[in-house]
């Protein structure tokens, strides 16, 4: 076992808890955040299941709150003296179109999955440096081509996407390696956790009623097949540990498919033609 220690946000479920115990099993020192330590409990079975729990530390840690991450990361320092690497996986969905929205809901998804990676990384990043580390940021298929209903969700992916990609070559000339990973429908709390209130949602939708009829159905079915959490973070401990990790890598071969669509779509039919399917919309 090393000594070498990770940060992971957003792992009381899904793909966060799975990296959590996968990475402490791949050997490192995992300090394991959440925003509210009292829901560790599912990940405190998970490591012990796993025969890892003492590698595993529980931290506190709300993406939004600046004086949170840096007390979190100072604990770090102070208690192991090192960070290798981090992983942002916190995030929240948000499932809606402007018209019925607001923009304070936008906003509000910007701040978790955009300006919440933003802060992790920029108060990380002096320990990265400091150990040539790993910044891996879990974003999305849906940070790659967008979605119907999944605006404000697909904004911030894409915007934490443009951002990691551009500051990549920046972090690699201190020794920083930069890796987004992209899943596709993950079987996951994050589903429910967007809360949706389904037949509140179409009763509300007015003319956007049957489009949002079909998305919500075509999303069951995707998500009846979706990948493990477990499955979802093999590429992250493949990230952490590989000598010249990918700046970008996807979880499955549907989801490299997916995104594969949008990379060769130059005059974006391509994706028009795939997305409007799941709003009930024939094409020419």
């Amino acid at each position: 076992m090393s000594d070498r220690t990770v940060v992971i946000t957003g792992t009381s479920s899904g793909i966060g808890l799975a990296a959590a115990v996968a990475a402490a099993r791949a050997g490192w020192r995992v300090v394991a955040t959440m925003r509210d330590p009292g829901k560790a409990e599912p990940l405190r079975r998970a490591a012990a299941d796993a025969g890892v729990a003492e590698r595993v530390r529980v931290g506190r840690l709300d993406v939004v709150d600046p004086g949170s991450v840096t007390a979190c990361l100072d604990e770090v320092i102070a208690a192991y003296g090192r960070l290798d690497a981090v992983v942002n996986n916190a995030g929240a969905g948000h499932v809606g179109t402007i018209e019925q929205g607001t923009v304070d809901d936008v906003r509000a998804a910007m701040e978790v999955n955009f300006f919440g990676v933003v802060q992790v990384t920029r108060a990380a990043l002096p320990h990265l440096r400091a150990r040539r580390g790993r910044l891996i940021t879990v974003t999305s298929v849906g940070g790659v081509v967008g979605q119907p209903f999944n605006e404000a969700y697909c904004a911030a992916k894409f915007a934490v996407e443009g951002f990691m990609e551009s500051l990549a070559p920046v972090a690699a000339t201190v020794g920083v390696a930069v890796t987004m990973v992209e899943p596709g429908a993950v079987a996951s709390e994050f589903v429910a956790n967007v809360s949706l209130d389904v037949p509140a949602l179409l009763a509300a939708a007015g003319p956007y009623a049957p489009a949002l009829q079909s998305y919500i159905e075509r999303a069951q079915t995707s998500f009846s097949g979706a990948q493990s959490p477990a499955d979802a973070a093999a590429p992250i401990i493949e990230a952490l540990t590989a000598e010249r990790p990918p700046l970008r890598t996807q979880t499955s071969d549907w989801a490299r498919d997916f995104v594969g669509t949008k990379l060769t779509d130059l005059d974006g039919s391509a994706v028009q033609n795939l997305t409007g399917g799941w709003v009930g919309r024939a094409m020419p």
